[in-house]
């Protein structure tokens, strides 16, 4: 199967099962739930052809609810040592300088979403990319109760892990899909970014409001400032 790249062939679902295997799919959810160097891996799209190579037969070594059992066990692990990595580096994480593998931005944006949703954010965050790496290991900065964290990292590797398998499965079976199989991963890999399309542009938006609130302050005299805000 070819198919149409659109990054380093490495990163290409169907080049990493083709050589890896499904032990490299298990590998690659367990960094990209939890490890901090995971953000970057295409979670959703190989997963998807995980599951849609499993009903066409060319990924058969075991049966899809195996495969889905597995890929779930893998992701609840990722989640798990996350948390622990978290709980270990507590607060020091936010004075962690960026790095070509690390940027501060990203732990920023794990923490508002999980100030936002609160222990449902580990459900939430598997469907978005990037910040599902950074989540748990929030939740362990934060020192969120385990009991709520376990609860909600099963249910979040579950519906993510089973959910997004299952539908490149079912989507398989599909004679229209399972002729445009190229288009379909193509589209997988569109539809797993739009989350961070819609974030960048709200973050943009954010910003210009910012700055035409604070711009027209910043020329009064300090006298001024404070009476100019409250308008």
């Amino acid at each position: 199967m070819t198919t149409l790249a659109l990054g380093p062939s490495w990163l290409d679902p169907d080049y990493l099962i083709t050589t890896f295997g499904l032990i490299g799919v298990l590998l690659i959810v367990f960094a990209e739930s939890g490890l901090l160097i995971g953000f970057f891996l295409p979670g959703d799209s190989l997963l998807f052809t995980t599951g849609l190579l499993v009903t066409t037969g060319k990924l058969n070594d075991l049966p899809l609810w195996a495969v889905c059992a597995l890929v779930v066990l893998a992701a609840v692990a990722g989640d798990q040592v996350g948390y622990l990595f978290g709980r270990k580096v507590g607060p020091s994480l936010f004075k962690r300088p960026d790095s070509r593998l690390f940027k501060q931005e990203n732990v920023e944006k794990a923490h508002e979403f999980f100030e936002k949703y609160g222990p449902k954010s580990l459900v939430l965050a598997r469907f978005v990319p990037i910040v599902r790496t950074f989540t748990p290991i929030i939740a362990g900065v934060s020192r969120m109760n385990y009991r709520s964290f376990i609860t909600f990292n099963i249910i979040g590797g579950a519906l993510w892990g089973a959910g997004v398998t299952l539908l490149g499965a079912a989507l398989g079976k599909v004679e229209f899909v399972n002729k445009n199989i190229e288009a379909m991963l193509v589209l997988i890999v569109l539809i797993s970014v739009i989350p961070i399309a819609i974030e960048f542009l709200r973050a943009r938006s954010k910003k210009k409001k910012e700055a035409a609130v604070s711009g027209p302050a910043a020329d009064l005299p300090p006298a001024q400032r404070g009476r100019h805000a409250k308008r």
